[in-house]
Order: C-alpha cells, then sequence, then structure tokens
C-alpha cells in the first residue's frame, strides 16, 4: 500500500529530515499524486511518456508539499491541543517556524520551475492557484470562519486529476473538471465522519466543524445527501460517453456500500460507524478511479 510504503520510507531517514518530510502531509501529497496520474492516463488514448509523468508528479508533489508545510505553521498551536496532531513538527517545536517558512518557499517555488519549464505553464499556474487556495485561504481563514470549510475548501484538495489532464494536453476540458466534481462531492462526508469521532478534538481547538456547530443529527444528514449527490456525480463518466459498462458496474457496486454506510450513520449505527465510513470513503476513492482507469483501456481496446 502507498501509506505502508511512505511509513517504511520514512522511517529510514535521520530524525531531523523525518520532520522536514512530515511537514509535507506524504500520505495527503500520495493520494493527490494518484489522483493526478488517473487524470494523465485519462487525458488520452496513448501513455503519457515516462519524463512527463515524472516530472508532473515531482513538481506536483512540491508544490503540495510546500502548502501542507504553511498549514503545520498556521495551524501548530491548534495542533498542539488535538491529540491527533500534537506530535507534529512545528507544533511540537522541532523544526522553528523559520525554518519551515524557508522550507515551504524552497519547494514551492522549485515545484512551481519544474511544471513551468518541463511541463506547461497552464499546469504550474493551476498548481500556484491551488497552492494560494489551501495554503493562505483556507489554512489561514476559511477553516476557523465557517463550518462550511470543507465545502468551499474541498476544491482545492480537489485539483489534481485536473493537473494531470492538464499536463498530458495543455488545455482545461469538461471531462477533467467531472473529476474534479467527483472529489469536490466526496470530500464533504468523507471529513464530516472523521469530524464526527474527532468532534471533542475539534470543539478543543475552537474549529466550527459541523458537528460542533450544527450537531451530529444534521451532520449525519448532510453525510447521506451528499452521499447521495456524490452517486449522482459518479455516474455521469457513465452517462457522457467517457467510460463504458465496466465502470458502471463498479461505481454502482461502490456507491452502493457508501449509502448503507451513510443511512447507517443517520439511523445510530455503533459507535465505530462514523470512522468506518471515514476509512471506507478513501477505500471508494481509490477503488473509483482504479475502475475508471481499467474501463478505459478496456474502451480504448474494445469500445464497449
Amino acid at each position: 500500500m502507498i501509506t505502508d510504503t511512505l511509513a517504511s520510507d520514512e522511517a529510514a531517514l535521520p530524525a531531523a529530515w523525518r520532520d522536514y518530510f512530515e511537514l509535507t502531509k506524504p500520505r495527503v501529497v500520495a493520494l493527490m499524486l494518484l489522483c493526478a496520474v488517473v487524470g494523465m492516463l485519462l487525458a488520452s488514448p496513448l501513455l503519457p511518456s515516462l519524463a512527463l509523468v515524472i516530472t508532473t508528479l515531482l513538481g506536483i508533489a512540491l508544490v503540495a508539499g510546500s502548502a501542507a508545510a504553511v498549514n503545520h505553521i498556521a495551524d501548530a498551536k491548534v495542533d498542539a491541543r488535538m491529540q491527533r496532531t500534537q506530535d507534529r513538527p512545528v507544533a511540537k517545536g522541532r523544526v522553528s517556524h523559520l525554518a519551515a517558512g524557508a522550507f515551504a518557499g524552497f519547494t514551492g517555488v522549485f515545484g512551481f520551475l519544474v511544471l513551468y519549464v518541463f511541463v506547461n505553464p497552464l499546469t504550474a499556474w493551476l498548481n500556484l492557484a491551488s497552492w494560494a487556495g489551501y495554503g493562505l485561504f483556507y489554512t489561514l481563514y476559511l477553516k476557523r470562519a465557517t463550518p462550511q470549510n470543507i465545502v468551499i475548501g474541498g476544491l482545492f484538495g480537489a485539483a489534481p486529476p485536473l493537473f494531470g489532464w492538464t499536463a498530458v494536453t495543455g488545455s482545461l476540458d469538461p471531462e477533467a473538471l467531472l473529476l474534479v466534481l467527483i472529489i469536490f462531492v466526496w470530500t464533504p462526508p468523507h471529513f464530516w465522519a472523521l469530524a464526527l469521532d474527532r468532534r471533542d478534538e475539534y470543539r478543543e481547538a475552537g474549529v466550527p466543524m459541523l458537528p460542533i456547530t450544527h450537531g451530529d443529527r444534521f451532520t449525519r444528514q448532510q453525510i447521506l445527501l451528499y452521499t447521495l449527490l456524490l452517486v449522482a456525480c459518479s455516474l455521469l463518466p457513465f452517462l457522457i460517453g467517457m467510460n463504458g459498462v465496466l465502470y458502471l458496474a463498479g461505481a454502482a457496486l461502490l456507491d452502493a456500500v457508501f449509502v448503507y454506510l451513510a443511512v447507517k450513520l443517520l439511523r445510530g449505527g455503533s459507535g465505530r460507524t462514523a470512522m468506518h465510513t471515514f476509512q471506507y470513503s478513501i477505500i471508494y476513492l481509490g477503488a473509483l478511479f482504479s475502475v475508471m482507469l481499467a474501463d478505459h483501456f478496456l474502451l480504448q481496446q474494445t469500445g464497449l
């Protein structure tokens, strides 16, 4: 698994480098890179060149890691009050604000230049816009301003498939925006399920997550509503002819499980239902894109 590989790689690094590596939120970045690869592979019937894949993923990883480091700096006090995040390098004091800022600046600029020079300017500027949206707008303002922080901020985290698509095509196309839409709609039920499980930590940290501001019942209702919206969005690739019957079957099965968990969560479920929903949402996204890719190449070969 990606996360297992990342964990073993991280453990092999010296302590100081391990702290800087943690600043980049490697597991989050790994998921972003997977989504970017999906965008690259779906953008053309032909496989992109290895050089393009490497430079694109390197640039995206550096820019995303830079935004994550900014998030570590801005959230250091909040992180220190939450059990899940209290051991982060800046929150714990192992990396100073100045050092983390310099690291964020270097990786961000270098990543932008890699994309601009070796990929294309459109992909570079889109990554910069995402960096500003997540690293500045979401982290410094939106996260603490509204319980809709995840909904609005989710747009920035939904962009990686678009980056992969534009890296190959150099253009903004409806199919790429559809991939963004799927992740955008997936984000609220994904994070709100986690927020239900960690509501006390968010309350202690002063972050206005939906379960705190509107209560558990309302949050569970919103999770179900967004899950149903996700089902509708997940079927669009088939309806517009982007994918075929293999994708339709896989998406329908994955959607059915997600809806089942959301309904179970609404009805109360067990104490672990929220975390089970959160964990399944991660599996869902990876599996949905995997079946999308399998169908894409099958469609190219057979026309089914």
